[in-house]
Protein backbone atom coordinates (compact mmCIF):
# COMPACT_ATOMS: atom_id res chain seq x y z
CA UNK A 1 0.00 0.00 0.00
CA UNK A 2 1.17 3.53 -0.70
CA UNK A 3 2.13 6.00 1.99
CA UNK A 4 -0.02 9.12 2.19
CA UNK A 5 1.82 11.71 4.26
CA UNK A 6 -0.21 14.57 5.66
CA UNK A 7 0.89 18.18 5.16
CA UNK A 8 2.47 19.38 8.40
CA UNK A 9 2.61 23.05 7.50
CA UNK A 10 0.33 25.87 6.49
CA UNK A 11 -3.26 26.60 7.38
CA UNK A 12 -5.59 23.73 6.75
CA UNK A 13 -9.11 24.43 5.53
CA UNK A 14 -11.84 23.31 7.89
CA UNK A 15 -14.28 20.89 6.28
CA UNK A 16 -17.69 22.59 6.11
CA UNK A 17 -20.28 21.11 8.46
CA UNK A 18 -22.79 18.84 6.74
CA UNK A 19 -23.50 15.36 5.42
CA UNK A 20 -21.11 13.76 2.95
CA UNK A 21 -20.65 10.57 0.99
CA UNK A 22 -17.26 9.27 2.03
CA UNK A 23 -14.96 6.31 1.64
CA UNK A 24 -12.62 4.75 4.19
CA UNK A 25 -9.09 4.92 2.78
CA UNK A 26 -6.72 4.79 5.75
CA UNK A 27 -6.23 2.96 9.00
CA UNK A 28 -3.44 3.71 11.47
CA UNK A 29 -2.97 1.56 14.56
CA UNK A 30 -1.88 4.06 17.23
CA UNK A 31 -1.07 1.32 19.74
CA UNK A 32 -1.63 1.03 23.48
CA UNK A 33 -0.73 3.85 25.85
CA UNK A 34 -1.89 5.46 29.07
CA UNK A 35 -4.52 8.20 28.83
CA UNK A 36 -6.05 10.32 31.55
CA UNK A 37 -9.85 10.06 31.33
CA UNK A 38 -11.59 12.37 33.80
CA UNK A 39 -8.77 12.04 36.28
CA UNK A 40 -8.42 8.28 35.88
CA UNK A 41 -5.46 6.74 34.05
CA UNK A 42 -6.44 4.03 31.59
CA UNK A 43 -4.47 1.85 29.21
CA UNK A 44 -6.18 2.20 25.81
CA UNK A 45 -5.47 0.58 22.46
CA UNK A 46 -6.41 3.06 19.70
CA UNK A 47 -6.87 3.10 15.93
CA UNK A 48 -7.22 6.17 13.72
CA UNK A 49 -9.62 5.66 10.80
CA UNK A 50 -9.54 8.04 7.84
CA UNK A 51 -12.13 8.85 5.18
CA UNK A 52 -11.90 10.81 1.93
CA UNK A 53 -14.72 13.11 0.80
CA UNK A 54 -14.79 12.79 -3.01
CA UNK A 55 -17.41 15.53 -3.41
CA UNK A 56 -15.14 18.06 -1.65
CA UNK A 57 -12.21 18.48 -4.02
CA UNK A 58 -9.45 21.00 -3.39
CA UNK A 59 -6.00 21.82 -4.81
CA UNK A 60 -3.55 21.32 -1.94
CA UNK A 61 -0.47 21.14 -4.17
CA UNK A 62 -0.47 22.42 -7.73
CA UNK A 63 1.49 19.40 -8.98
CA UNK A 64 -1.17 17.00 -7.69
CA UNK A 65 -4.21 18.82 -9.04
CA UNK A 66 -7.54 18.40 -7.27
CA UNK A 67 -7.71 15.90 -4.42
CA UNK A 68 -10.49 15.07 -1.96
CA UNK A 69 -10.56 16.55 1.52
CA UNK A 70 -9.98 13.95 4.23
CA UNK A 71 -11.05 13.53 7.83
CA UNK A 72 -10.10 10.99 10.48
CA UNK A 73 -11.20 9.95 13.94
CA UNK A 74 -9.77 7.79 16.71
CA UNK A 75 -11.52 4.86 18.31
CA UNK A 76 -10.58 2.49 21.09
CA UNK A 77 -10.14 -1.01 19.69
CA UNK A 78 -13.01 -2.53 21.62
CA UNK A 79 -16.14 -4.35 20.48
CA UNK A 80 -17.84 -4.04 23.87
CA UNK A 81 -21.53 -3.28 23.40
CA UNK A 82 -21.05 0.24 24.80
CA UNK A 83 -17.86 1.08 22.89
CA UNK A 84 -17.87 3.94 20.40
CA UNK A 85 -16.28 1.70 17.76
CA UNK A 86 -19.05 -0.88 17.95
CA UNK A 87 -21.76 1.80 17.92
CA UNK A 88 -20.17 3.41 14.87
CA UNK A 89 -19.89 0.08 13.03
CA UNK A 90 -23.47 -0.88 13.77
CA UNK A 91 -24.69 2.49 12.50
CA UNK A 92 -22.54 2.08 9.38
CA UNK A 93 -23.72 -1.45 8.58
CA UNK A 94 -27.32 -0.68 9.55
CA UNK A 95 -27.70 -3.60 11.93
CA UNK A 96 -26.36 -4.87 15.23
CA UNK A 97 -23.61 -7.40 15.72
CA UNK A 98 -24.40 -10.69 17.38
CA UNK A 99 -22.23 -11.39 20.40
CA UNK A 100 -20.48 -14.10 18.39
CA UNK A 101 -19.67 -11.64 15.58
CA UNK A 102 -18.48 -9.06 18.09
CA UNK A 103 -16.06 -11.49 19.74
CA UNK A 104 -13.44 -10.68 17.13
CA UNK A 105 -13.82 -8.25 14.21
CA UNK A 106 -11.09 -7.34 11.75
CA UNK A 107 -11.62 -3.63 11.15
CA UNK A 108 -9.43 -3.65 8.04
CA UNK A 109 -12.61 -4.91 6.34
CA UNK A 110 -13.64 -1.22 6.36
CA UNK A 111 -10.94 -0.25 3.87
CA UNK A 112 -12.43 0.96 0.59
CA UNK A 113 -16.01 0.90 1.90
CA UNK A 114 -18.29 3.89 1.39
CA UNK A 115 -20.61 5.50 3.92
CA UNK A 116 -22.33 8.74 4.93
CA UNK A 117 -20.52 11.05 7.34
CA UNK A 118 -22.15 13.76 9.40
CA UNK A 119 -19.46 16.38 10.00
CA UNK A 120 -19.93 19.02 12.68
CA UNK A 121 -17.76 21.84 14.00
CA UNK A 122 -16.34 21.98 17.52
CA UNK A 123 -14.20 24.53 19.33
CA UNK A 124 -10.98 23.47 21.03
CA UNK A 125 -9.67 24.78 24.32
CA UNK A 126 -7.57 27.41 22.54
CA UNK A 127 -10.57 28.71 20.62
CA UNK A 128 -9.83 27.18 17.22
CA UNK A 129 -12.64 25.54 15.26
CA UNK A 130 -12.16 22.01 13.94
CA UNK A 131 -14.22 19.42 12.06
CA UNK A 132 -15.44 16.36 13.91
CA UNK A 133 -17.37 13.27 12.81
CA UNK A 134 -20.71 13.18 14.63
CA UNK A 135 -21.98 9.98 13.01
CA UNK A 136 -21.25 7.35 10.38
CA UNK A 137 -24.10 5.58 8.56
CA UNK A 138 -24.83 3.55 5.45
CA UNK A 139 -25.48 5.31 2.15
CA UNK A 140 -29.18 5.65 1.30
CA UNK A 141 -30.47 3.61 -1.63
CA UNK A 142 -30.08 5.43 -4.93
CA UNK A 143 -27.11 7.48 -3.75
CA UNK A 144 -23.62 6.51 -4.90
CA UNK A 145 -20.14 7.40 -3.72
CA UNK A 146 -17.58 8.20 -6.46
CA UNK A 147 -14.69 5.75 -6.92
CA UNK A 148 -11.81 5.91 -4.48
CA UNK A 149 -9.16 8.52 -5.30
CA UNK A 150 -6.44 8.11 -2.66
CA UNK A 151 -4.70 4.77 -2.54
CA UNK A 152 -5.52 2.83 0.59
CA UNK A 153 -3.07 3.16 3.45
CA UNK A 154 -2.70 0.88 6.45
CA UNK A 155 -0.19 1.07 9.30
CA UNK A 156 0.15 -1.59 11.97
CA UNK A 157 2.89 -3.09 14.11
CA UNK A 158 3.02 -6.45 12.33
CA UNK A 159 3.24 -6.51 8.53
CA UNK A 160 2.73 -2.79 7.81
CA UNK A 161 5.43 -1.27 10.00
CA UNK A 162 8.55 0.77 9.33
CA UNK A 163 10.27 3.59 11.18
CA UNK A 164 10.37 5.57 7.95
CA UNK A 165 6.57 5.55 7.87
CA UNK A 166 6.38 6.56 11.53
CA UNK A 167 8.66 9.54 10.89
CA UNK A 168 6.44 10.65 7.97
CA UNK A 169 3.42 11.14 10.25
CA UNK A 170 2.49 14.54 11.72
CA UNK A 171 4.12 15.07 15.13
CA UNK A 172 0.98 14.49 17.18
CA UNK A 173 0.48 11.04 15.60
CA UNK A 174 4.18 10.16 15.57
CA UNK A 175 4.59 10.99 19.27
CA UNK A 176 1.55 8.92 20.23
CA UNK A 177 2.78 5.91 18.25
CA UNK A 178 6.29 6.14 19.74
CA UNK A 179 4.81 6.22 23.26
CA UNK A 180 2.83 3.01 22.67
CA UNK A 181 3.67 -0.38 24.11
CA UNK A 182 3.60 -1.93 20.64
CA UNK A 183 6.14 0.51 19.22
CA UNK A 184 8.54 -0.09 22.08
CA UNK A 185 8.22 -3.83 21.62
CA UNK A 186 8.63 -3.93 17.85
CA UNK A 187 11.59 -1.56 17.78
CA UNK A 188 13.36 -3.70 20.35
CA UNK A 189 12.53 -7.08 18.83
CA UNK A 190 12.00 -6.62 15.10
CA UNK A 191 13.63 -5.18 12.01
CA UNK A 192 11.29 -2.63 10.37
CA UNK A 193 9.65 -3.87 7.20
CA UNK A 194 8.84 -1.44 4.42
CA UNK A 195 5.15 -1.19 3.45
CA UNK A 196 4.00 -2.98 0.31
CA UNK A 197 2.26 -0.96 -2.40
CA UNK A 198 -1.15 -2.21 -3.40
CA UNK A 199 -3.62 -0.69 -5.84
CA UNK A 200 -7.19 -0.21 -4.65
CA UNK A 201 -9.85 -1.63 -6.94
CA UNK A 202 -12.84 0.75 -6.78
CA UNK A 203 -15.17 -1.85 -8.29
CA UNK A 204 -17.58 -3.73 -6.03
CA UNK A 205 -16.20 -2.29 -2.79
CA UNK A 206 -19.58 -0.93 -1.75
CA UNK A 207 -20.93 -4.36 -0.78
CA UNK A 208 -20.33 -4.15 2.97
CA UNK A 209 -18.12 -7.10 3.99
CA UNK A 210 -19.02 -6.58 7.63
Amino acid sequence: MSIIAENKGGTRETIPAGNYVARCYSMVHMGTSIENIQGIEKSLNKVRIGWELPTEMRVFKEENGEQPMVISQEYTLSMHEKSNLRKMLESWRGKSFTEEQATSFDITALMGISCMLNVIHKTSGNGSVYSNIASVSSIPKGLECPPQIHEGFEFNFQDKFSNEVVESFPDFIKDRIKASDEYKEVTNDAIPVAPVADNVDPINVDDLPF
